[in-house]
């Protein structure tokens, strides 16, 4: 199983200690992480998924393996930019944003697009069309970094493997 997470590259201090977290619960249960594969989120959440002994996918914007943080394991470089973002939420059998700019917006919005399930760990706030009601079938939340994991997992499991090519119906 692969998990994307996103979240941004200038990152407050807390979203770097959640990612990191996040990291080593992914790592503990033997996930693969995905994401940007820069720094920021990105870098805290491979940190942890190595200290776990698990294995990290960068999926960078840029035209070199050499733009990887250091714990990226597999770089996959797509000289796309930010057009990376579909790819980086596409990869995940479910995606966990933790914080972010308008990049993790952007991610957010294509993984519920293309029915993606997001869990939310401290990060944007959704509404439909901006009215204040909730989405229907949006974005989870989730309280702690273990929780998100959880929910994550699940929500995973739910969708099951029907969305890869080749695998299911």
């Amino acid at each position: 199983m692969i998990i994307s997470v996103i979240g941004g590259s200038k990152a407050k201090p807390e979203h770097l200690a959640l990612a990191e977290e996040v990291g080593q619960e992914l790592g503990k249960r033997d996930v693969m992480v995905a994401c940007g594969g820069l720094h920021g989120v990105m870098e805290a959440v491979c940190r942890g998924a190595k200290s776990a002994g698990g294995t990290t996918i960068g999926i960078l914007p840029g035209r070199t393996s050499k733009d990887a943080n250091n714990y990226v394991d597999i770089p996959i470089v797509t000289t796309m930019g930010f057009s990376r973002n579909v790819i980086v939420v596409n990869t995940g059998d479910a995606v966990i944003a933790i914080g972010g700019a308008f990049g993790t917006l952007s991610e957010i919005a294509f993984a519920l697009g293309d029915g993606i399930p997001v869990i939310g760990l401290n990060t944007w706030p959704l509404t439909v069309k901006g009215d204040g009601d909730p989405i229907e079938d949006g974005m989870i939340e989730a309280s702690n970094p273990v929780d998100a994991v959880e929910k994550a997992l699940a929500a995973a499991n739910a969708r099951g493997n029907s969305h890869r090519p080749g695998v299911g119906g």
